[in-house]
């Protein structure tokens, strides 16, 4: 979803390179206001619009809060509408099954088939390319986060864990927001692994997929701190977080050709170069209003 801090401006912005059939609404967008709680909340800024969701941040009398929308638009004649109520229900039992435990934003309902509204944390994600104070550490500038931000983050995981999930989604520092409090916060659950009990979750295969999950995880643990603290680790932690346990590679070498296939079709479809994510909003970028999603 990108950073949760600095929401400004009053109308819901569009990237205007990204063709239709690559935003999760095609050519519908968010609507301009919700109701919540018998409570009316107001667009304020748009964070994302890309293949598989619409994320935005919404402002009323009761405060704020995030609406998520997942795909509904067709793709080259493919209808994919199953897809976003499949994304929105994993996301929401995920939220609901973490409820409680610190670091998790609180759903506050579903939306639709394919949406959920939770809440809104301030802050700002963990990036390096956007350091706030930088530091210099050996010839490398890395953004300041608190001392104990990795530990609690550390911390965060292990709950997750602990509740035989395991969050999968830990490799991109946009996923993890460093809270104005200074705590570490997860906010993007949509991939999160679960297999509940119900469906063989207590079996051997799915325990082998879980543990493998969870081992990603704190693999990736290390590597926010190698890129956001390394001065907390010493010479032989840095040279271990490089090397990647045989379970990454493998993923790794299943699915970069899919990968790369994805980006050849997309670079066809979308040919814009723009940097970064597609479907991420830039601050910069023309506003435009067009026909609301239902």
């Amino acid at each position: 979803m990108g950073s949760e801090s600095n929401a400004k401006g009053s109308s819901p912005p569009l990237v205007r390179q990204t063709p239709p059939s690559l935003r999760a609404l095609g050519r519908r967008s968010l609507p301009s206001i919700i109701e919540v709680d018998g409570q009316s909340y107001s667009q304020v800024r748009l964070f994302k619009n890309d293949f598989f969701a619409a994320t935005a941040l919404y402002e009323g009398p009761a405060g704020k809060v995030i609406l998520k929308v997942q795909r509904q638009a067709s793709f080259l004649l493919i209808p994919l509408g199953w897809v976003g109520r499949l994304l929105a229900a994993r996301e929401a039992a995920a939220l609901n099954r973490l409820s409680g435990v610190p670091g998790v934003p609180r759903l506050i309902e579903r939306w639709g088939r394919t949406g959920i509204v939770r809440e809104y944390i301030e802050g700002r994600t963990l990036s390096p390319r956007q350091p706030p104070t930088p530091v210099s550490v050996g010839a490398r500038l890395t953004s300041v986060v608190p001392d104990d931000f990795h530990e609690r983050l550390r911390e965060l995981i292990e709950s997750i864990h602990a509740r035989d999930m395991a969050y999968v989604d830990l490799e991109k520092c946009e996923n993890v927001l460093v809270g104005d409090d200074g705590r570490p916060y997860l906010f993007d659950f949509q991939i999160a692994w679960y297999w509940p009990r119900r469906w063989g979750g207590d079996l051997l295969p799915a325990r082998l997929l879980r543990q493998w999950f969870q081992a990603g995880d704190r693999y990736h643990l290390i590597k926010q701190q190698r890129r956001t603290r390394p001065d907390q680790l010493t010479a032989e932690a840095r040279a271990e977080s490089y090397a990647k346990p045989w379970f990454v590679r493998v993923h790794h070498f299943i699915t970069r050709p899919f990968t790369r296939a994805r980006r050849a079709v997309l670079n066809r479809i979308d040919p814009s170069g723009k940097r970064g994510e597609r479907g991420r909003i830039d601050e910069n970028e023309v506003a435009g209003v067009i026909k609301q999603c239902p």
